[in-house]
């Protein structure tokens, strides 16, 4: 069985910093894009970051460029977002999710090609 789990999430002020892992099981990920997705209260769900497991090539949305770091372990099949600078703004659900596929592409913008998603963590950002 197949599961993505992601962990901490939590509150943080303005300015300061989280890491989120996804960890991995029921398979191998070697030829999936990894990527985080994040959803605000009322929102639709967003693009965060990407990571091909096969290449270790990324791309970021541009609200997030420069403040965020995707990066994955193979020997802990794990997949990490290192969040600094958070803004009020980075408050939502985050989501890690994988997809078939080893080369990124703007394809892998949209959440409808990902077919593993994990259960979300709740990251909030205070002023």
């Amino acid at each position: 069985q197949v599961q993505l789990v992601e962990s901490g999430g939590g509150l943080v002020q303005a300015g300061g910093s989280l890491r989120l892992s996804c960890s991995v099981s029921g398979r191998t990920f070697w030829n999936y894009v990894m990527a985080w997705f994040r959803q605000a209260p009322g929102k639709e769900r967003q693009f965060v970051t990407a990571i091909s497991w096969t290449y270790g090539s990324t791309n970021y949305a541009d609200s997030v460029k420069g403040r965020f770091t995707i990066s994955r372990d193979n020997a802990k099949n794990t997949v990490y977002l290192q969040m600094n600078s958070l803004k009020p703004e980075d408050t939502a659900v985050y989501y890690c999710a994988a997809s078939p596929g080893s080369s990124l592409s703007s394809t892998y913008y949209q959440s409808l090609v990902y077919n593993y998603w994990g259960q979300g963590t709740q990251v909030t950002v205070s002023s």
